[in-house]
C-alpha cells in the first residue's frame, strides 16, 4: 500500500469540503473574510504590514468561473496573500561575519533546523547578532515558514522567533483566517505544491516569488468546519501510521525469515538427505583432482554426505585473487553444486 498517497488523498478530500459534512450553523467563510479583509486595512494604514503587489486585473476575492474547483456554498476562495502576510527571507554578508554564539544573538533559521516530515521548528544551532537583523526577514513563533528551494513549497510552522535567509518564504497570518493546523495541511497538499510549482522561476534552482504566492488561490472554509476537517484528517493519519507501522513489522519479518531459510538450507537442515546421493566429497574429487579434504574440525555439523571445502577447490579462479574461506557442499542430482 502506498501511505504516501493515501495521505495525500485525504488531503485532497479536506481541501474540496469532502471529507467531513457541512454544518448550516457555521459562521460562513464570507463573513470570516470580509472581517480579516478589514483587519488587513486597518494594519496596512497603521504601516505594521505593506500591501502586496497585485498582477494587473486580480482581485482579492477570484471569479467563480477562473477557481480550480467547486467548494461547498459556505466556503470561499481566497488569495493566500488576502489573509496572510508573505515575504521572502534575507541574509547579511558575509553570513559568517555575523555569525556568534553571544547570548544576545538572534535565532538564525536554517533548513537543516528542521527534521525529516517534522512539522516545527523547535530550535535552531546558530544566531546573528542583532545588527544582521536590518539585513535580513525577522519572524515569530506562529509563522509559517516555506522552502524556497531544495525540498521546494514544504511549510513549517515556527516555535521559535529569529531571522530567515532567502531559502525561506515566510506567511504571517492576518487574524484567524486559517486555524494554524488546517493552513498546514492545506499547504502540505498535493494541490499547493502545484500552485506553488505553477508560479515559481528560476532554472537550474527553483525559486517563490512572495507576491506571486500572495496572488495564489485557496479555498477558506468556515472556522468551525476547518476544527471538524484536522480532527478527521489526524484521525486518518493515525490510522494511516498504524498501517506503516504493520508494513514496516512484517517487512522485518520477511527479511528474518529469509535469512533462516538461507541458513537453514547452507546448514543441510532445509530438505531430507537421500541415502542415495553421491557424497559431495567424491563429486570434488571428480572435477578438482588437486582437492584435499578438510580436517573437518569446524564447529558447525554438517549432514553426512555433505564435506567443507576451500572456496579456491569449488569456484573458478578471479583476476584479482583466488577465493579464500572454508564453504559447505553438497550434491544433490537436480541442485548441482552449492556453495556459500
Amino acid at each position: 500500500m502506498d501511505t504516501k498517497k493515501l495521505r495525500q488523498k485525504i488531503l485532497d478530500l479536506a481541501i474540496h469540503g469532502k471529507l467531513v459534512q457541512q454544518d448550516p450553523n457555521d459562521e460562513p467563510a464570507s463573513v470570516l473574510l470580509e472581517r480579516i479583509k478589514a483587519e488587513k486595512e486597518r494594519l496596512i494604514k497603521e504601516g505594521k504590514i505593506k500591501r502586496y503587489k497585485k498582477p494587473v486585473e486580480t482581485s482579492d476575492t477570484p471569479h467563480y468561473g477562473n477557481v480550480p474547483f467547486e467548494i461547498p456554498n459556505s466556503w470561499e476562495w481566497c488569495k493566500l496573500g488576502t489573509v496572510n502576510e508573505i515575504a521572502r527571507g534575507g541574509s547579511p554578508r558575509p553570513i559568517k561575519d555575523y555569525l556568534t554564539n553571544d547570548a544576545s544573538g538572534i535565532n538564525w533559521i536554517k533548513i537543516g533546523d528542521t527534521t525529516k516530515d517534522g512539522k516545527y521548528i523547535d530550535s535552531v544551532k546558530e544566531r546573528i547578532r542583532p545588527e544582521g537583523v536590518k539585513k535580513s526577514r525577522l519572524v515569530h513563533k506562529g509563522d509559517f515558514l516555506l522552502t524556497n528551494s531544495m525540498s521546494f513549497g514544504r511549510p513549517y510552522i515556527l516555535n521559535v522567533d529569529g531571522c530567515i535567509h532567502d531559502g525561506w518564504l515566510v506567511i504571517s497570518p492576518i487574524g484567524e483566517a486559517y486555524m494554524s493546523d488546517f493552513l498546514y495541511y492545506l499547504l502540505s497538499s498535493s494541490f499547493a505544491f502545484e500552485q506553488f510549482t505553477n508560479v515559481a522561476s528560476g532554472g537550474v534552482v527553483t525559486n517563490l516569488n512572495s507576491d506571486k504566492v500572495a496572488d495564489t488561490k485557496f479555498p477558506l472554509p468556515p472556522l468551525a468546519e476547518q476544527k471538524r476537517i484536522v480532527v478527521e484528517i489526524e484521525r486518518w493519519f493515525a490510522l494511516i501510521d498504524q498501517i506503516e507501522q504493520s508494513q514496516s513489522d512484517l517487512q522485518g519479518t520477511i527479511r528474518q525469515t529469509k535469512s533462516k531459510i538461507l541458513d537453514f538450507a547452507i546448514h543441510g537442515k532445509l530438505v531430507s538427505q537421500d541415502p542415495n546421493d553421491e557424497p559431495a566429497i567424491e563429486l570434488l574429487k571428480r572435477i578438482n583432482p588437486d582437492f584435499t579434504p578438510c580436517d573437518n574440525g569446524h564447529s558447525e555439523k554438517l549432514p553426512q554426505n555433505w564435506c567443507w571445502a576451500k572456496g579456491k577447490f569449488i569456484f573458478s579462479q578471479m583476476k584479482s585473487a583466488r577465493p579464500t574461506g572454508t564453504y559447505p557442499l553438497d550434491l544433490q542430482p537436480e541442485r548441482g553444486i552449492r556453495g556459500r
